[in-house]
């Protein structure tokens, strides 16, 4: 009998939104600018002593966030949209130490004016395991409070 492991890439998919107390630009500039990256950007008590961006379409983006236990994790990709600030798109890919990549997917961004609030909807697809798309779902919860609590910081 032969088992399949494959799953409906709905499965594999991670869908988050989140309500935003400010505009869409500002909401927009902190995914574009290293200067509010630095301040937000990881799970909760990383931080990000590595923030290499070259923000424009076919620019490139290297990140190492480092945990509280001083494990290093690196994420690169390439900005593939930016319609400021409506959407921006970007590959994600994840190292091992040794350069491996062991997540490839494509993180999309809509960023939706409601009132001077912002509908932040990220969309990252497709994991190679619903396992990994579970980890990332932890990862960009804790991330975009810290988003949330950068934002706050700077809009008032």
């Amino acid at each position: 009998m032969i088992m399949s492991t494959i799953t409906d890439t709905s499965e594999r998919t991670l869908v988050l939104e989140r309500m935003i107390h400010a505009p869409a630009r500002l909401v927009f500039a902190a995914w574009a600018d290293p200067k509010h990256l630095i301040r937000w950007w990881g799970p909760h008590d990383f931080t990000l002593p590595h923030c290499e961006q070259d923000f424009r379409v076919g620019g490139s983006y290297r990140f190492c966030m480092r945990a509280p236990d001083g494990s290093d994790h690196w994420v690169r990709g390439e900005y593939t949209h930016i319609d400021e600030p409506h959407r921006l798109v970007f590959t994600w890919l994840r190292e091992e130490a040794d350069g491996d990549i062991w997540c490839d997917t494509v993180v999309a961004l809509t960023f939706e004016e409601r009132g001077g609030r912002t509908l932040l909807t990220l969309n990252q697809t497709t994991f190679a395991t619903t396992a990994h798309c579970d980890e990332h779902r932890d990862g960009w919860h804790e991330c975009l409070n810290r988003l949330e609590d950068h934002i706050s910081s700077i809009a008032h």
